[in-house]
């Protein structure tokens, strides 16, 4: 079971002294945050907690990780304090299975997050993933995913199973997730057909012409929360951080307005100003940091 160590005495002490005030001078005040370069929703989570933190007084440290199993393991073993918007109800269940007794769980930061097949809108017959049978050689027998060690990849292959794809003579073809928007954004550009593994909240959502199969025997789960994740002992450590996140959800239009600029409207290594543009149009929606 997910450990969830905040006691109302320490949630007591942190609103008593605010989120920037309440570590002593002799107190570390270094914060690791992981984050995946392939998983955007952890990259926007990580810097907008890096700018919050770093505002407040923290030493803020990012850590890139490689893959699902890697961020866990890491977070289990102390390396990362917090991963930021892990889908750990569903998508990422094997991994709490294995590591989630070891973990705290600090509140939700986003809520109805969503995985899907998906093909381009102008392909007016493929409205269902019941809709691909029959139909393999259409897409060359392949179903493009993403990282093999990645959640959906595991519900993607759930689904092919589900639906008796592989009979039907379809592959999961995993890579990794800018190959799959790359060979998205080409099948679009050139009108061929295609279907690939997706989620939201995502940006490609609204950047790329698509839209979701239905999934009537709902074998890829129902909508889940994407949670605020910490090593053991983080609460006792940075009760004031936890009390912060626990009031930290951001709704559809925050996410992925952020996640685009971070993304696309800013280079690598600007990530600092996409938040900071973001924060001038948002900042007085998100919870103060003196009131966590």
């Amino acid at each position: 079971m997910l450990k969830n160590k905040i006691v109302a005495a320490v949630s007591v002490a942190a609103l008593a002294c605010g989120l920037a005030s309440c570590s002593s001078a002799g107190e570390d005040k270094t914060l690791t945050l992981g984050y995946m370069p392939a998983w955007t929703d952890t990259v926007s989570g990580a810097n907008l907690l890096k700018e919050q933190f770093t505002e407040a007084g923290y030493d803020v440290e990012l850590e890139e990780l490689s893959d699902a199993a890697v961020f866990y393991t890491a977070l289990d073993n102390g390396d990362i304090d917090i991963f930021p918007l892990a889908w750990s109800e569903r998508t990422h269940k094997k991994y709490m299975d294995q590591y989630g007794e070891n973990l705290e769980d600090l509140g939700i930061g986003y809520d109805k997050a969503e995985s899907f097949f998906a093909v381009p809108t102008y392909m007016d017959d493929v409205n269902s993933i019941s809709d691909l049978k029959g139909q393999a050689d259409r897409f060359g027998g392949k179903i493009v995913g993403i990282e093999p060690g990645a959640g959906l990849t595991e519900l993607s292959s759930n689904t092919v199973d589900a639906y008796g794809l592989e009979d039907e003579g379809y592959t999961l073809a995993t890579s990794s997730t800018p190959a799959m928007l790359a060979e998205l954004e080409n099948a679009i550009d050139n009108q061929e057909d295609i279907v690939v593994t997706l989620w939201s909240p995502f940006w490609a959502n609204s950047q790329y012409d698509i839209k979701r199969l239905e999934d009537p025997e709902g074998s890829m789960g129902e909508p889940e929360n994407m949670h605020w994740l910490a090593r053991d002992g983080f609460s006792e450590q940075f009760p004031d951080v936890v009390d912060y996140l626990g009031n930290l959800t951001l709704d559809q239009e925050q996410y992925e307005s952020l996640e685009n600029l971070i993304v696309n409207e800013y280079e690598d290594g600007d990530e600092d100003k996409a938040v900071q543009e973001w924060l001038g149009t948002h900042g007085d929606a998100l919870p103060k940091l003196n009131d966590a």
